[in-house]
């Protein structure tokens, strides 16, 4: 459907662009951990598999300790080198066995943690499907298709790929430095404080570097969304850009936004990664500290070689996941950032909700009533004030007004897209606010200027507007749409497969077929907003037949530029600026020789009545 003029200058004014919400990391991170929890028996699993995954990996460099100590014995008894190979070797079989139940337990909180991840996933992703069915016309008015999409697919992917990764290492990080501190402590509890100097004053750089990754992530979620709305535009108005050598301009913004998305990715990932050698620098100083002073203490007899050399690897083992850590906490950021998009989409307000009570009509007429009507886009800018007609079962109306007079919009209201702001409109007697929408609009049939079909069969796209039709109810409605001529012409007739734009159909077939829906619909009121707008003539008065019978006794409401189509109209509502200006038949209002009469004659000069 074409949008007025009217309503796309208010949608998107500079003052009524939807504006940036402040960001909240903190809170984004407490409402995904509550969705994380609700799988909290799983992470529990996995907490345990870390658990006994870690113990296992500690428990190696104090038997590796114990090997080494055994050798060093042999070497230093005085006597000639001998060595307990049958020691050695359970020594041995004892490592080897720690490693694969080590292994064993990996892959278990692997497994269940990847399940983990892509359950909140589907859980956020059929929340954002059932949110998008329930958002208001207005919201989609107010973003772009492709930023939307990528709030759906891109953000999401995010959340849960950086939570696969990140989350499982975070408990795996987290048991190992409580371990390997523990451990490090029985061995030399000197040597520990030296370990947790140098790892204190790397904490404290990794933080004060990751400080600006959350700003950076939002950016670059942000730049990578705008990119999708680009594309996706670009992509559909292809034929448009080409047709008015825009190709360059199209080109010069992508790469525009390409840039911008670039500078937020190489920002994002430069602090990302600029963590991990900043804190080996200070890990590598604490190392040599340790390692002169634990010569010191295997000279004075203090500390075995194979202890000091399993505090190292304990120093390791803490020191390797604090760098884990902190780029796992980076890595959260962009994970948090995508969230916030999620959340900041879940978030928006709901279109108005349906009665308790819905009132149902059981044998609609098509009685239709405006009264006292008010709507604007905003409360701030009113289009529509005091709009007042009656429409009779079976009545053939008209609007017409120039680009951008409201012509849609007083449709849009009919079909509950949008909320009043005042008044009331009636359908037989009851308030279409009083009415399920699903009820409301099963009373109603479109047949737009902009034909939307999709990928299926002829049949298929036919059936769409009643569930469970018959193939012969398809047939009888495309006979009566005077379609079922040129779909039998096809090359698997009714069984054809139409591509996601139809584009294998001429524009005057797709528009046979919307209409075949609409009668398929049996509606009790009739909406036809353009139809033959961009048609040929020939095509035009095939198309005209095929709505005549469909608007058979039907009430029938059709929005028209050209005049000559709507002169047999029983009332024409002829609209200017957001209101009715003028209404009664062709005839009446060609006598007052007012607005209509010169919309009229600027049409039919040489036929002017």
């Amino acid at each position: 459907m074409e949008r007025d003029t009217l309503e796309n200058d208010v949608l998107h004014s500079p003052d009524n662009r939807p504006s940036e919400k402040a960001k909240n990391a903190k809170g984004t991170a407490a409402r995904l951990l509550k969705q994380l929890f609700q799988q909290k028996w799983k992470l529990i699993a996995v907490f345990v598999s870390v658990l006994f995954s870690s113990a296992f990996t500690l428990a190696a460099p104090m038997v590796i300790g114990q090997a080494i100590n055994l050798i060093y014995e042999g070497i230093t008894s005085g006597r000639a080198f001998e060595v307990n190979f049958s020691t050695l070797g359970s020594i041995i079989l004892t490592l080897l066995t720690l490693y694969l139940f080590s292994a064993v337990f990996s892959y278990v909180q692997q497994f269940i943690m990847a399940g983990v991840a892509q359950n909140l996933a589907l859980a956020l992703r059929e929340k954002v499907s059932e949110k998008l069915a329930r958002l208001p016309l207005r919201y989609y008015d107010q973003h772009k298709k492709g930023d939307i999409l990528s709030r759906a697919t891109n953000d999401l992917d995010k959340v849960a790929d950086t939570l696969e990764d990140g989350l499982m290492q975070f408990f795996s990080a987290t048991v190992s430095i409580i371990g390997a501190f523990a451990l490090m402590l029985v061995i030399s509890p000197l040597l520990t404080l030296i370990a947790l100097g140098t790892i204190i004053v790397s904490m404290t750089a990794a933080t004060l570097i990751a400080q600006r990754t959350h700003r950076y992530y939002t950016e670059n979620q942000k730049a990578l969304g705008e990119m999708n709305g680009t594309i996706e535009e670009a992509f559909t108005g292809n034929h448009v850009i080409k047709a008015f050598n825009m190709e360059q301009d199209t080109i010069r913004n992508v790469e525009a936004l390409n840039q911008a998305l670039y500078k937020a990715g190489r920002k994002s990932q430069f602090i990302t990664y600029a963590v991990d050698p900043a804190i080996r620098l200070f890990n590598q100083t604490g190392y040599i500290l340790i390692a002169v002073q634990g010569a010191l203490l295997v000279t004075q007899g203090r500390i075995s070689i194979g202890n000091i050399q399993a505090f190292f690897q304990y120093v390791n083992q803490a020191s390797e996941p604090l760098t884990q850590i902190a780029h796992i906490f980076n890595s959260m950021q962009g994970a948090i950032a995508a969230a916030e998009r999620v959340f900041a989409l879940l978030d928006e307000a709901d279109e108005v909700a349906a009665p308790q009570k819905p009132r149902e009509i059981a044998s609609p007429k098509g009685n239709v009533s405006f009264e006292h009507v008010r709507f604007g886009y905003h409360d701030s800018a009113i289009l529509m004030n005091d709009i007042n007609f009656q429409v009779k079962a079976g009545d053939k109306i008209a609007i017409v007004g120039p680009t951008g007079a409201g012509k849609t919009t007083l449709i849009n209201l009919l079909m509950r897209f949008y909320e009043l702001q005042g008044g009331r409109i009636t359908i037989d007697g009851v308030n279409i606010t009083e009415m399920n929408r699903s009820g409301l609009r099963s009373l109603l049939g479109m047949v737009l200027q902009d034909t939307w079909l999709f990928g299926g069969t002829v049949e298929e796209n036919i059936a769409y507007s009643r569930e469970n039709a018959t193939q012969l109810e398809v047939m009888q409605a495309a006979k009566a749409a005077r379609a079922d001529h040129f779909i039998r012409t096809l090359p698997a007739g009714y069984q054809t497969v139409l591509d996601d734009e139809a584009s294998n159909i001429s524009q005057g077939q797709r528009q046979l077929l919307t209409i075949a829906r609409a009668i398929l619909a049996d509606p009790a009121i009739l909406i036809l907003d353009e139809a033959t707008s961009n048609v040929d003539t020939r095509t035009e008065l095939e198309i005209q037949k095929a709505m005549a019978t469909l608007m058979k006794g039907r009430t029938s409401f059709i929005i028209a530029h050209r005049l000559s189509t709507i002169r047999d109209a029983d009332h024409i509502l002829v609209m200017k600026s957001g209101t009715i200006i003028e209404q009664g038949t062709h005839t009446e209002l060609m006598k007052q020789n007012s607005f209509y009469a010169d919309l009229y004659n600027s049409q039919f000069a040489s036929n002017a009545v």
